[in-house]
């Protein structure tokens, strides 16, 4: 079985940065896996614990510097490594994102049976990048998923978070199934044969000119989406702590402020 998780780098909220165009700033910027796209990895994994010859390949789409991030899955268990980086990648929506990694996919790996995705990145929180993949590969997909209960090569059980109750699909391959992170989900640890490993795992890079895309396509021309304005919302509310062990002096405390501010 060959399994494809596509992981992104994506910065500390505190060290967030924008270009002229509103895009965000990933060169020179410190970056970690995000969130989900962890829960993605170790739903691989686990499958790779049960079916022993099933190979994971990681895909991410960034600057030369989220090779680091590929090297962390690696020593997480991954056996292979894709960065796509070039230039004129820079400025991708979801949408141009989503055409170019589906491309990467075909042309590496076109007999792949599952692709693993973050349900969102903590960047950008648009949960679009995923299904987007599933539609330019031509397969079927689960969204808000929270674990695979069963695999086989013809199809997949997955568990479904519905916000109100949990389902669970019977989905066939192959599949993009796009993962939540799940606090009962314990996530591995890199073991140290795991992070030798990685260090001297070859990251192979694909460029533009290995994909089958038009500059048109990609990057920001391949970008209908714009950002027109970033700020940071400002916050007016203050909250004032009362404490009292008392029930009655607590509710005429509350009774005089709620008085007072009127």
């Amino acid at each position: 079985m060959k399994i494809i998780v596509c992981i992104k780098q994506v910065p500390d909220a505190k060290d967030i940065q924008w270009t002229s165009n509103n895009t965000m700033k990933r060169e020179g910027v410190e970056g970690v896996i995000n969130a989900c796209d962890l829960y993605a990895i170790e739903t691989a994994l686990e499958i790779k614990k049960k079916n022993p010859q099933t190979q994971i390949i990681v895909f991410s789409m960034g600057p030369m510097q989220a090779e680091n991030i590929l090297r962390q899955a690696i020593a997480l268990g991954a056996d292979e490594a894709f960065l796509i980086c070039d230039k004129i990648f820079s400025g991708s929506d979801t949408l141009a994102t989503g055409l170019t990694l589906s491309s990467a996919i075909k042309a590496v790996v076109p007999d792949f049976d599952i692709v693993f995705c973050g349900q969102y990145a903590s960047d950008g929180d648009t949960a679009q990048t995923g299904v987007e993949i599933a539609e330019n590969l031509n397969a079927f997909q689960v969204t808000y998923a929270l674990d695979v209960l069963d695999i086989n090569e013809k199809s997949a059980i997955v568990s479904q978070d519905c916000e109100d109750y949990i389902q669970s699909v019977e989905v066939p391959l192959p599949a993009v199934v796009c993962v939540m992170e799940n606090k009962t989900k314990q996530l591995s640890d890199a073991l140290i044969i795991g992070q030798m490993r990685a260090q001297d795992a070859q990251i192979k890079i694909l460029t533009f000119n290995d994909l089958e895309l038009k500059d048109n396509q990609v990057g920001i021309k391949g970008s209908p989406t714009y950002v027109s304005n970033v700020f940071r919302p400002k916050i007016n509310r203050k909250c004032e702590i009362i404490d009292s062990h008392n029930a009655i002096e607590f509710a005429m405390q509350i009774t005089e402020k709620v008085l007072k501010s009127e």
